[in-house]
């Protein structure tokens, strides 16, 4: 704490982390604090009082700025269209909303001339290295404080104590103190009873974008989503925005217990970490536009893609959207998306989404081909020829095995 500021801009969001880095940072730089609270569609809730709630404990100015419109559009959107899946479970929900927060971040720190951008991530989590590695790709001279990596309140009930007493309103309490983040894409819990791998979740109490399956409908609910060049434009067969649409599937989604994942995951920094996250809406898009690449993809091109998928999970995992490879791959994304066109209709029931069928203009699926009936388009003596080429070097090996006194 030896460098001091005259001006710092924070990542505030009102949650027990930020709420207590405004007076804290006063006391401890005499600097000013400029707050900036992003709207990445978390909810009116998550926002109201927000502002009067950074000046009267301490902040010179706050800036709540409505990113949900780009959000969607620049990070989901591109996410989506690579079916990037963090360890084939993890839909990205945290991960790919820091780097336009960031974003903003610099863009008013220089407006302010701020001598530093302060986030309140732990030193133990994934999102200051998203924060700062967006940082340094915009203002790479500009400073980082990151008080969890130093200060004396290294632990929730320590910060929970700090807030008391100075009198900082909370939405939380000590006994359902989970860790949450929460935007349009999902709602992340963390800590409490699930830091045991052993405890079974306690939805009923947990969940807040939906039901858990077993309190979903005994019928179910038939819809569909069509997409124009891997983009999803309607739900039903209403043109909606991408914002439209992850709002109404997210609606339709939690009531049917949709997109619940448990999981253990790998942090970047070390260790592994379990959380719940709620996807409702983000997962039935991710199942539709996985349908309709299945039929509008080439084999190879798909293939390569599921390849490309992983690598692109792990950069947006790992905080490294702004580089040249993310760039580099969502390019290629963007050229394989050019032919995945069509509705897929999908049946949601109790945490299940059942496939109900799929129509492409751009179809690379042939029934005249694929037939089990008569047709004429494919010669079967064919493959006698095609299994003798294709099975050319195991023959060959197994021929010298049998040399070899191997077989």
């Amino acid at each position: 704490m030896e460098k001091k500021y005259n001006k710092v801009v924070l990542a505030y969001s009102g949650g027990l982390d930020t709420s207590v880095l405004i007076p804290w940072l006063k006391e401890n730089y005499g600097c000013e604090v400029i707050a900036m609270a992003a709207n990445v569609g978390q909810g009116d809730g998550e926002l109201e009082g927000l502002e009067e709630k950074a000046i009267k404990t301490g902040a010179s100015k706050c800036y709540i700025e409505d990113l949900t419109k780009p959000f969607v559009e620049d990070y989901i959107i591109p996410t989506l269209k690579a079916g990037a899946v963090y360890e084939g479970a993890y839909l990205l929900g945290t991960s790919f909303a820091r780097p336009i927060i960031a974003k903003k971040l610099v863009e008013i720190a220089k407006k302010e001339g701020a001598d530093a951008i302060v986030h309140g991530c732990t030193g133990k989590g994934n999102d200051q290295v998203r924060f700062e590695l967006a940082i340094k790709a915009m203002a790479p001279h500009i400073d980082v404080v990151a008080p969890w990596r130093f200060w004396e309140l290294n632990s929730r009930e320590k910060e929970i104590e700090y807030a008391e007493a100075h009198n900082i309103p909370l939405k939380i309490n000590r006994e359902t103190n989970y860790s949450k983040d929460k935007n349009l894409w999902h709602l992340s819990h963390e800590g409490l009873d699930l830091e045991d791998p052993a405890t079974e979740p306690q939805y009923d109490k947990m969940l807040e974008l939906g039901v858990s399956p077993e309190k979903a409908p005994d019928t179910p609910t038939y819809v569909s989503v069509t997409f124009e060049k891997g983009v999803p434009v309607a739900v039903d067969g209403e043109k909606l925005s991408p914002v439209e649409i992850v709002k109404k599937l997210n609606q339709l989604g939690g009531a049917n217990g949709i997109g619940i994942v448990d999981m253990v995951e790998n942090r970047l920094v070390g260790m592994k970490s379990r959380g719940v996250y709620e996807t409702p809406g983000g997962t039935i898009l991710y199942h539709a536009h996985e349908k309709l690449e299945q039929i509008c993809l080439d084999k190879e091109t798909q293939h390569y893609k599921m390849q490309v998928a992983i690598k692109f999970s792990e950069l947006v995992y790992n905080g490294q959207w702004f580089t040249p490879l993310r760039e580099a791959l969502s390019a290629f994304v963007d050229s394989t998306q050019e032919a995945v066109n069509g509705t897929v209709k999908m049946k949601l029931y109790k945490g299940n989404i059942i496939d109900a069928g799929m129509t492409s203009p751009t179809s690379l699926y042939s029934e005249e081909i694929a037939t089990f009936g008569e047709d004429h388009v494919y010669d079967q003596a064919d493959s006698a020829g095609f299994i003798h080429l294709f099975g050319l070097p195991i023959k060959v090996k197994a021929l010298l095995d049998g040399k070899n006194g191997k077989l």
